[in-house]
């Protein structure tokens, strides 16, 4: 018996189908293709948004859902990572990428681990990561932009946003590890 497609489950595939999109036009000729990959990333972090609220809002929520939502954040994530640092390999784009890249392996390696044992709600969102995952997605958007605009080093800003996305990254993940401890010790 297959189920219908929700809305809020539609935009979560629209936010994984820009993910080829943006790559394709970051590699572009075209003239304005980093302003326009930026457009599309933002398209896609506006439905990141919107596909929480209408599955809240409308009563979609589903097991799809939830296991997509988080996928797509972090695939968009670290596809925009892998380009920024392709096109500009410094160092701190490089450990900015690894910080923000390792940290969702390890904080979504430990939440699987925690659901297995019956300790998923131990890991519940918490504020800080909702505003690390804001400047993250600034961040990543202005970078992907590049271009100054009226005089703003819409890059550099970027950059600002992104660094302090990672040290948020950081932050967040050592309070989950502390949630998980107790139970990471008695298993």
């Amino acid at each position: 018996m297959s189920k219908k497609i929700t809305f809020a489950n539609l935009l979560t595939l629209i936010r994984i189908a820009c993910i080829p999109l943006i790559v394709v036009i970051f590699f572009s000729s075209l003239e304005y293709s980093r302003p326009l990959a930026s457009f599309i990333f933002i398209l896609a972090a506006i439905t990141d948004w919107l596909d929480g609220w209408v599955a809240r809002e409308y009563n979609q929520i589903s097991k799809l859902g939830t296991f997509l939502d988080p996928v797509a954040d972090k695939l968009i994530v670290c596809v925009s990572l892998v380009l920024i640092v392709q096109n500009d390999p410094t160092i701190i784009n490089t450990v900015t990428a690894m910080i923000i890249i390792g940290r969702e392996i390890t904080v979504s390696a430990l939440r699987e681990w925690m659901a297995e044992i019956g300790e998923r709600n131990q890991l519940s969102v918490i504020g800080y990561a909702k505003l690390k995952t804001g400047l993250q997605m600034f961040g990543l958007a202005f970078m992907l932009y590049k271009e100054s605009v009226v005089g703003l080093p819409i890059y550099v800003l970027g950059q600002i946003f992104l660094i302090s996305a990672a040290v948020l990254t950081l932050w967040t993940m050592i309070i989950y590890m502390v949630k998980a401890w107790p139970s990471i010790q008695e298993n």
